[in-house]
Parts: C-alpha cells; structure tokens; sequence
C-alpha cells in the first residue's frame, strides 16, 4: 500500500542505520527528514509538518529520545510516535510509552514490520478524520473521540491517538469479556508478545483516569482479556 505526500520525522543516532531506514521508507513514496541528534530533530518538528515520527530512544544530544518524544506530545497530541531502542528492556518500553509513545520497537526490526506498523497508524489517522460522532458518556466522564478529550466537571484529559481508539474499542464493547488477541488485532493491526506488552500499558493509563470513579471498571481477566464496566451518571 502507497502513501502519498506523508512526512515521517527521524532520529536516529546512528547514521548508517538511519540512512537504511529512510532510504527503504522513501522507496513507498514517503518524505522523509532525517535527523542525527534530538535538538536537530526538535527544530525541524517545529519548523514543518509531518504525520509520523520514528525516534531512537538514545538518539544524542540535550533532547534525548524520551524528552523528544514529551515535547512532540505536548505539542502535538494527535501524532504518531514509534520509539525505538537496541536494549529491549521492559522499563524502556514502559518509561516511553508513558512519555507518550504510541508505539515501542526494538532495533534492529525488521523494516517490512515497521512498514506495516506506519500503515496502521496512518490507516488509523484517516478512519479518525472521517469520523463524526457524538461523545460517549462513560460514568460521569463524557468521551469526545473526534477531539480526543475525557472529560466531566472536574478534570479534563487530553488524549493520544492510541489512547483514544483503545478506549473508542472498550466503549464499543462494553460488559462484556474482551479477548487480548482481539483488541491488538484491531488497534495495533497484529497479536503478539511485545504489542501485547505495549497494550497493557495503555490499560493501565486507561485505568488510572477513572480510579476514583467506582462506576467505571476495567476489569483485567488474567492470560485472557479485559471486561469494560461502566454506567452513567447523571
């Protein structure tokens, strides 16, 4: 599947594989900047439009990977961010998700698996902008997927793009036992261990917007699924 006109951010400290991978993404017709150290790659975010960034956690200079990947989230909520990191360790993947990663992939990948992983989220993007939906009442939180904002009275959540079509599919599926398998399918576009372990990092953030709202439940059925509870609250 070709994209046309999609700009894709890297930063890559190291230059040989950055080059590969850039090279390989422009054979699909993607635009593709290319970025050394993170202040380099800062400055180019800040300065041009793009619909995806591909970040090596240890990407040199004072913006390492993890402050890159904050600032992009604070600046931008809607837009992709796959880290990347050769160590694979299970607090890499964890601390870069919660900095707002939506994606964790170890290097060296496979570029055909981070190809299809791009296409996801940008398949993902497209359904997003042709949706128009009413927001969904979720206890007394209301869920406004197009603008992807959790809100009620007293807090207000701006969410990612991940965050936002994770909880779209629990909403979609309420009361009902909801298989792991299932859920990477249609958010991640595949089920396997390490998406999987990306997956429950995201419940857990889920879980935490509503730990003091006992009419909201994200139940977790251990080597199985999840069971999303909830009712509304006048």
């Amino acid at each position: 599947m070709l994209f046309n006109k999609v700009n894709i951010l890297i930063a890559e400290g190291d230059p040989l594989f950055g080059k590969t991978v850039a090279d390989f993404l422009r054979q699909y017709l993607f635009e593709v900047t290319i970025c050394a150290d993170g202040d380099d790659a800062w400055h180019h975010f800040m300065k041009k439009h793009f619909d995806l960034c591909l970040i090596d956690l240890w990407v040199p200079g004072k913006k390492d990977g993890l402050t890159l990947t904050r600032n992009i989230r604070k600046k931008n909520k809607d837009i992709p961010v796959i880290l990347s990191s050769s160590n694979n360790s299970e607090f890499e993947r964890i601390t870069g998700l919660e900095a707002g990663a939506d994606d964790f992939i170890s290097k060296p990948y496979n570029l055909d698996i981070l190809l299809n992983r791009i296409q996801v989220f940008l398949r993902r993007r497209e359904k997003t902008s042709d949706t128009q939906s009413e927001p969904i009442m979720i206890g007394d939180f209301s869920f406004d997927y197009n603008n992807l904002i959790l809100k009620n009275n007293k807090v207000q959540y701006q969410l990612t793009l991940k965050e936002a079509n994770l909880m779209r599919y629990l909403c979609l599926n309420p009361n009902r036992l909801i298989k792991r398998e299932d859920i990477l399918t249609n958010i991640w576009g595949k089920d396997d261990y390490f998406l999987g372990r990306s997956m429950d990092v995201f419940m857990a953030k889920i879980r935490k917007y509503f730990r003091e709202h006992e009419e909201v439940k994200l139940q977790t059925i251990h080597g199985i699924g999840y069971r999303f509870t909830f009712k509304y609250v006048a």
